[in-house]
């Protein structure tokens, strides 16, 4: 597991422009959407091109998320990436970086029936979970999107960012979300990266400057407190 940090000086900045640590402070489950991006075997498989071991390590905490979640009435969405060889014409400059046999690897893997393209099997999917395709590193490109009118038909507007990896489709889904107006929250202990520094630079810009990030353990107790003030009424 990735061992966190939040530099203190950036949590005074926080405090100093918004007068609290957190912005977040209540979620209520029926406008709330955990988003899991990109937990595909091609992203979590030992030997796959974009192995990424840590993901492995963030399954029980996106599993405890989506319970939550579901309990509190929101909704669980899977984001998953696709891809064919009409990748290399729409997002030509992305496999221009790549070696001719690294996008072959990738175009043959994350297609649909693909050995990389599934959901990881030790995720907890229900049959009442959303799934979202994407074809790029933000679930809302290209425009229009079909994630901002999936969270719109459920009336959500606020996203729990979890997945992998933290630096690149989680965080660009984030960053996203928060400049389509939702209220956006990065799951620190429920995202993943190739290793703690990545990790953290992205946690820490995007506390700064988008939205909050707190643990598992802090938004299931924000989940699972207006569950309980809903039953006491």
């Amino acid at each position: 597991m990735h061992k966190i940090h939040i530099k203190p000086e950036h949590i005074e900045r926080v405090v100093k422009r918004g007068g609290k640590a957190h912005s977040v402070e209540s979620l209520y489950g029926p406008r709330t959407a955990l988003v899991v991006v990109d937990m595909q075997l091609y992203f979590m498989g030992e030997g796959q091109p974009s192995e990424c071991p840590e993901a492995r390590e963030i399954v029980p905490n996106v599993n405890r998320l989506a319970d939550a979640t579901r309990r509190a009435g929101g909704k669980v969405i899977w984001i998953q990436t696709h891809s064919g060889p009409d990748s290399k014409n729409f997002w030509s400059v992305y496999y221009e970086r790549m070696t001719p046999e690294n996008s072959e690897k990738r175009v043959t893997g994350m297609k649909p029936g693909g050995s990389g393209f599934d959901i990881w099997p030790d995720l907890d999917f229900r049959d009442e979970d959303l799934i979202v395709p994407k074809t790029t590193y933000s679930a809302f490109i290209p425009s229009p999107s079909k994630m901002e009118a999936t969270l719109k038909e459920h009336g959500i507007d606020t996203v729990l960012i979890t997945g992998v990896s933290t630096c690149t489709c989680c965080e660009s889904t984030a960053r996203d979300a928060m400049m389509l107006n939702y209220r956006t929250m990065m799951i620190a202990d429920g995202c993943a990266a190739p290793d703690d520094e990545l990790h953290n630079a992205t946690l820490n810009q995007f506390y700064l400057q988008f939205g909050d990030v707190q643990s598992t353990d802090e938004v299931i107790a924000l989940l699972d407190r207006n569950v309980a003030a809903a039953a006491a009424e």
